[in-house]
C-alpha cells in the first residue's frame, strides 16, 4: 500500500490495518514452522508495510498534539 493511500485513513482504520497485517505474520511463522511457506519474502514485505502505517500514525500524532 502506498503511503498516500496510508495518509488518507483514520488513525482506526490504520490501527485495524497492523492488526491484520500481524495475524498474517503470525500465519506465515506458523507455516514457516510446519515446512508449508511458499513465499517467506512476504515476511520483509509485511515487517515494511508494518513500520510504514507506524510511521503514519506517528506522524499524525504528532501533528495533532
Amino acid at each position: 500500500m502506498k503511503i498516500s493511500e496510508l495518509r488518507d485513513k483514520s488513525d482506526q482504520d490504520l490501527n485495524k490495518e497492523i492488526v491484520e497485517l500481524r495475524r498474517e505474520q503470525f500465519n506465515l511463522r506458523m507455516q514457516k514452522s510446519t515446512g508449508q511457506l511458499g513465499n517467506s519474502a512476504r515476511f520483509k514485505e509485511l515487517r515494511r508495510e508494518i513500520a510504514r502505517i507506524r510511521t503514519v500514525l506517528t506522524e499524525k500524532a504528532r501533528i495533532s498534539s
